[in-house]
């Protein structure tokens, strides 16, 4: 007598099916209005550009901006196989020189030509970084110093007010005056430009980092206190188990302010002091007076948006992922 096997295929449980729905219901909003706000703007812009007439012409709209940014990348391409093909000669020549010469040896030089439009993005973005980590360093520990100590923050509390108000245009002659005078020598590691602004950077976004780790240090849970006095947990323990995970939301919050505000500055400094990056190539773009330099300007002007944004998401993924509280709600 044959066995005969059966396959149940059970059915989708309603109540799993309406869960699905439900969240993809949720979902759609978070999804479209994001879409339909970004064309809403390009519908604004686009009608808006093309009544405004300046004296490089028509302001330029998305259309305009799209091109001019494949032009960019267009112009990069070819400065990348340029210098490609300038290194391929040099090799050659030095071969050659090696073959007839063997005590020759050779000469490597760099490529000398025009930086482009990602290049100033690179420059910006390793400036601003090493500016953010130096104030980072000394923003960090002086804030929980102030968080823990009344003395210490009744000291320093009027240098920050002192100097959180300058602006960024009254420190970059300062610092580059400085600069000038200390940073002296014939093979230098670091360009003086590139140390002033990334100096600059530094003492505009110091001040968020500051109060906001301070804030966040002197407002931890007492309970917690209690328990590290009843634990008797020597100074680095309570530090490291209880100070900065109690801490971490508030420094964080900082540090997205600081690498924001250091971001802004930075161009804002390369502009004014025609340091190498995208606020040079802004103003080099707005001092050309072509055509296509208002289209040039807005592409700019949109890649600093995004990386900015960018830049704010990284610092909230780390901040997720070293908080303890994975159930609180970062944005």
């Amino acid at each position: 007598m044959s066995k005969m096997t059966t396959i149940l295929r059970l059915p989708t449980s309603p109540s799993n099916a309406n869960s699905m729905a439900s969240r993809l219901y949720q979902s759609t909003p978070a999804l479209l209005l994001p879409v339909i706000g970004l064309l809403m703007f390009l519908a604004i812009w686009n009608g808006v550009a093309k009544s405004i007439d300046t004296s490089l012409g028509q302001f330029p709209g998305p259309v305009q901006v799209f091109e001019q940014t494949g032009a960019l990348i267009d112009e990069h391409i070819a400065q990348r196989e340029k210098a490609a093909a300038f290194y391929e000669r040099q090799e050659a020549r030095n071969a050659a020189r090696v073959a007839q010469d063997p005590t020759y040896e050779p000469k490597i030089r760099g490529f000398t030509g025009a930086p482009t439009f990602f290049d100033q993005i690179w420059t910006s973005l390793y400036t601003v970084m090493v500016g953010f980590f130096i104030a980072s360093v000394v923003a960090v520990p002086v804030g929980i110093l102030c968080g823990l100590s009344k003395s210490a923050y009744t000291a320093i509390n009027p240098l920050i007010q002192l100097f959180k108000p300058v602006s960024p245009l009254a420190w970059l002659p300062l610092v580059t005056m400085v600069v000038s005078a200390l940073y002296v020598s014939d093979d230098p590691a670091f360009s003086k430009s590139f140390v002033t602004s990334a100096f600059t950077v530094s003492l505009c976004c110091l001040w968020p980092t500051l109060i906001n780790t301070a804030v966040g240090v002197s407002n931890i849970d007492k309970d917690l206190i209690n328990v590290s006095k009843v634990l008797r947990l020597t100074p680095l323990a309570h530090l490291t188990k209880i100070v900065l995970p109690s801490s971490i939301p508030m420094i964080f919050t900082g540090l997205r302010l600081s690498l924001g505000i250091g971001w802004m500055v930075l161009i804002a400094a390369e502009m004014l002091a025609q340091n190498p990056g995208l606020g040079k190539f802004v103003w080099d773009e707005f001092q050309n007076g072509s055509s296509e330099s208002l289209a040039r300007i807005m592409v700019a002007v949109l890649t600093i948006g995004v990386i900015g944004f960018v830049l704010d998401r990284l610092m909230l993924s780390i901040q997720r992922a070293v908080s303890w509280d994975k159930s609180s709600v970062l944005r």
